[in-house]
This record gives structure tokens, C-alpha cells and sequence, in this order.
């Protein structure tokens, strides 16, 4: 148990080295509650969460700012506005059916990519000796991965990376002018994957599916495509460096967890399942209301803001029994890491079959996990948790 001071609110939680004792006293003591320090409810028990993300007024941008006032006007605002995950109503309806059927259509060829890359970046980074390069494959290998099944050829797969890091930096809320900046031209870059894309001659499992399955469902046009194609890019990010670096935190630490894993590497699937829960990549939302609504049992207002945190639900008794136990075998688990309702992530397979496959490799490398847990920071995040060893 760390012994660093309880964090200041929901917020600083994020990047906490032990943020669950404080989120399990949010659960048990104030389930739904007003934040005035930070203008924002706060839902934090399993069924304080399901009802905000399953309540038609709450939406997942605020209706008078459907893309960020920064990137209006811009290459990246054109992508942002595009994505599924941040839209709501007819296109939301027209898009999420297809992206999740896409996705749910490659999952076999996301793992063998996943085991591919992987072993290619061990290789090429040999992070054995060097904690930072296990930093580097964290974050690479899902641009690795899903840029390879949306046609991007393999000599240009590093580059690709850097331009996802630097497109993911300018959409965050706390983006800098110089993020804004640097993020709108690897925005612009990415932009320009649209006719390679579509090549006839490139290999695009991924983005013929989902070309296919948006032309079956209607609604939709070529830039949504394109636009949600890089929103896999995008969205897998951080989520899977996350996933990828909690896991070995997790192995680190747990030393029961980590001699079964070395007694049976079959295992590892199922121990990075309950990280998902259990320390997850993705700590919290947004919903923003778009008119009044009382809200599990709160009265809310039109252009309040919800923070939804979803690492809190994950450790709710009502949800998962003994929630601070880790327990990979767990036969009752409810995670809401990806999220509930309309706006679920399809992507929590992709996630979890590209980070088996990397903390895989890397234990076959001899990395110690627990040498990495000695010393590490996180990531400076609103919502993400992700380790820096």
C-alpha cells in the first residue's frame, strides 16, 4: 500500500500511485455527488455510472461544442468530428453498428498482427537493459498493429507512431498551444493516408470492413471511413500502453500472479482480463447534459457535466465481490473500463489481445516485471493511467 498522501479529488486520482482505497470510500460514501471545486458531478458506484452512461440526455460532447473550440476549423477537428465515439443521435446510430461489426470481424487477424509485431519491436528495442524502451513498445505496438491492417506499409509504421502520439497530445483537453500546433500537423498527415488507404493494391483488412459495414449500414460517407480508421489509431493509443504497462505493474507486484504466469504463460490472457478491472488504462469520462434530467436520483441541469469514474465502479462491492482482491480466475467480474451503453467500446478485445501479446514477448525477453515496479511515475493524465519505468 502506498503511502502517499489521499488524492485531492477525482482528478489527481488518476495518476496516484494507489488511488483504490480512495476510490472504494467514494463508492461506499458518496456514490453520485456535486464537486464544486471542480464544476462537475461525480459518479462513481457501479449503478451511479450505468445510469449516467445509459441516459439518453447525457451526452459524450457538450451540445454547443461538439469539437473542441482549439481544433475547430482544422485538419484535426475535421477527424475529431468524424468519430464515432464522440457523436451522438443519427449518426451515432448509423456509425456504431458498423464500427463495432468491423471490429468484431478481425479480431482473429488483430491477434496473430499482435503476436507479429510484437516480437518484431522486442527485437528492435531490446528493452531487456533498458526500462524506457519498454515505455517506447508500450505505445508503438497498437500503431503497429492496427496501421498494418488499415494498409500502411511497414517502412512507414515507425513514423506513423510518432504522428499518432503527436495527433493524441493535440486533441487532450489540457493540449498546449504547441500540441495544438504539432498535433493539427500530424493531423494533416494523417490525413493524407486517404488515398494510400484506399489503394488498390494495399492490404487494408481493417478498413475494408469497415468500409463495407459502414456502405451496409447507410448514413455515413468515404471521410467517415477514413476519419474512423484513424480513430482506431487514436483511441488504442494510450488505452494499450496503459493496459500494457499496468499488467506488468500488476505481475510485479503480485508474486503469486507472476509464478503463474511463468508456470503456465497460457495464464496471461486471463491475468491482463482483470487488470482491466482491477487497475485500468481508461479511468474516467465525460457526459455533458443536454438538457434537465434527474439522474440516478439527482436532479441535473441542462450544461452540467458529469465525470464518470469508471475505475471507481470497477471497485464496487455490488459489482465485483472482494473488489480489491486480484483474482484472474474471478467468476463474477463487471468492468466499465470501456465504458456501458450506446457509446460501449468495441475496441476492449482489440486491447487486451494486442497487450497479451506484447507483455508476452517481453517476459520471453527477460524483463523483470518487478525491477519495473522498484520505480516508476505515471503519465501526466486527466483520464489515462499510464506508467512511465
Amino acid at each position: 500500500m502506498s503511502t502517499a498522501a489521499r488524492p485531492a479529488d477525482p482528478i489527481a486520482a488518476v495518476t496516484h500511485p494507489d488511488p483504490y482505497p480512495y476510490y472504494a470510500d467514494l463508492v461506499a460514501s458518496r456514490p453520485i455527488h456535486r464537486d464544486d471545486a471542480l464544476d462537475v458531478w461525480v459518479a462513481c458506484s457501479a449503478a451511479a455510472v450505468t445510469a449516467v452512461l445509459t441516459e439518453p440526455a447525457c451526452l459524450v460532447r457538450p451540445p454547443a461544442e461538439p469539437v473542441p473550440r482549439a481544433i475547430v476549423g482544422r485538419e484535426a477537428g475535421s477527424i475529431f468530428g468524424r468519430l464515432v465515439r464522440m457523436s451522438d443521435g443519427a449518426k451515432h446510430a448509423a456509425l456504431k453498428p458498423a464500427v463495432s461489426a468491423a471490429t468484431a470481424s478481425i479480431e482473429k487477424l488483430v491477434g496473430c498482427e499482435a503476436e507479429r509485431w510484437a516480437e518484431q519491436l522486442v527485437v528492435e528495442l531490446d528493452p531487456m537493459d533498458d526500462a524506457a524502451r519498454v515505455n517506447e513498445l508500450a505505445f508503438r505496438v497498437s500503431v503497429y498493429v492496427l496501421a498494418s491492417l488499415l494498409g500502411v506499409p511497414p517502412d512507414m509504421l515507425a513514423g506513423t507512431a510518432a504522428i499518432v502520439g503527436e495527433f493524441v497530445r493535440g486533441i487532450a483537453p489540457t493540449a498546449t498551444s504547441e500540441h495544438l500546433a504539432r498535433g493539427n500537423a500530424a493531423a494533416e498527415l494523417l490525413g493524407s493516408f486517404r488515398a494510400r488507404l484506399g489503394a488498390a493494391d494495399s492490404h487494408a483488412p481493417m478498413l475494408e470492413a469497415l468500409d463495407r459495414e459502414v456502405a451496409r449500414a447507410g448514413g455515413a460517407d468515404r471521410e467517415d471511413v477514413v476519419a474512423n480508421g484513424i480513430g482506431f489509431l487514436s483511441q488504442a493509443y494510450e488505452a494499450t500502453a496503459g493496459l500494457i504497462g499496468n499488467t506488468l505493474v500488476t505481475l510485479g507486484r503480485q508474486d503469486g500472479v507472476r509464478a503463474a504466469v511463468a508456470a503456465d504463460p497460457n495464464r496471461l490472457a486471463a491475468v491482463v482480463r482483470e487488470v482491466v478491472r482491477y487497475d485500468p488504462p481508461i479511468q474516467n469520462t465525460r457526459r455533458f447534459l443536454v438538457r434537465d434530467a434527474v439522474v440516478a436520483g439527482q436532479a441535473m441541469k441542462a450544461g452540467e457535466t458529469v465525470l464518470v469514474v469508471l475505475a471507481a465502479a470497477n471497485r464496487d462491492p455490488l459489482a465485483n465481490p472482494e473488489p480489491s482482491r486480484f483474482d484472474a480466475l474471478r467468476s463474477v467480474r463487471q468492468s466499465f473500463t470501456f465504458g456501458a451503453g450506446p457509446h460501449a467500446c468495441p475496441g476492449e478485445s482489440i486491447a487486451t489481445a494486442i497487450a497479451t501479446a506484447a507483455v508476452n514477448r517481453l517476459l520471453a525477453a527477460g524483463v523483470k516485471p518487478e525491477r519495473l515496479a522498484e520505480r516508476l511515475t505515471y503519465r501526466a493524465s486527466a483520464n489515462t493511467r499510464v506508467p512511465v519505468f
